[in-house]
């Protein structure tokens, strides 16, 4: 898998707490009685360790971890997949997207995760192994995941899914509720409703790879998650309470940044580190 940066740095993922939570530069530096150049600083991404402990505990992230996302001490790693899932990484804008395809070794019945903006190296790749896409699932419809989906959806002949909360301007598309299966011969993939960054952000938890995966969207990045401004509280929310108990081992796969684990976001993510 490519080597791609990771999404929030420790100032990221400080604002995205403080506009969820409606805290102001002037009422975080009066709780953590910091002054304005030092949380000024921690913005900047030179923070002393010091402030940013106490930053942490006032927005109700873990201090050790904010502390290494500030140090950039870590970058996460992930167990290789054998076969049957691939991940691409296209540019859109100022930033890059992910898009994924799992698939089953024996039949080569493929499910693709998300467009991204481009979805000519996918679609190169399906083509390169005999890939027969069957169903291309939505993580959410926000621009950057889905700016290529009328083309995918058109050379794939693929069935469009995406939860019945998440708007999908695509004829012919179809919704889930929450918790629906699908089967993709020998793979199970079930649905979680992880909104919050968006009314119908899901999560498809997928089972009978090398190792349980999840396909998380927006949801939750390396040591990050995915910012709301007005329902914060929600995709914390479901974060903890449906991402972190899956497996430790499952892979989570994000809409930005590079894989990680659930064993490593335990540590390393200030919003569900423990």
């Amino acid at each position: 898998m490519p080597r791609i940066p990771i999404e929030d740095l420790c100032q990221d993922v400080v604002a995205k707490a403080q506009r969820g939570l409606h805290i102001s530069d002037e009422d975080l530096c009066a709780r953590a009685e910091i002054t304005a150049p030092e949380l000024a600083a921690v913005k900047a991404g030179r923070g002393r360790v010091a402030v940013i402990r106490r930053i942490a505990r006032h927005l109700k992230l873990n201090p050790s971890a904010l502390e290494n996302l500030a140090a950039q001490s870590w970058y996460p790693e992930c167990p290789a997949f054998r076969l049957g899932f691939m991940m691409f990484n296209t540019p859109h804008e100022d930033m890059t997207v992910n898009s994924y395809l799992v698939w089953d070794a024996k039949t080569k019945v493929a499910a693709a995760f998300d467009s991204g903006a481009d979805c000519g190296p996918a679609l190169d790749f399906i083509r390169s192994e005999g890939l027969r896409v069957k169903y291309i699932f939505l993580t959410h419809t926000h621009e950057d995941h889905v700016a290529d989906l009328p083309r995918l959806a058109a050379e794939t002949g693929a069935e469009v899914w995406a939860s019945e909360l998440e708007p999908v301007d695509l004829p012919g598309a179809r919704t889930f509720a929450e918790g629906a299966y699908f089967h993709l011969e020998g793979l199970a993939i079930k649905t979680l409703l992880t909104s919050g960054h968006s009314p119908g952000q899901t999560t498809f938890y997928v089972t009978g790879l090398s190792w349980p995966l999840a396909i998380v969207g927006d949801s939750l990045f390396a040591g990050s998650m995915g910012g709301s401004a007005t329902r914060y509280d929600e995709q914390l929310r479901n974060n903890v309470e449906k991402l972190t108990r899956l497996p430790r081992s499952t892979v989570f796969a994000p809409g930005h940044g590079p894989l990680t684990t659930l064993a490593q976001e335990l540590r390393y993510n200030p919003f569900i580190a423990r």
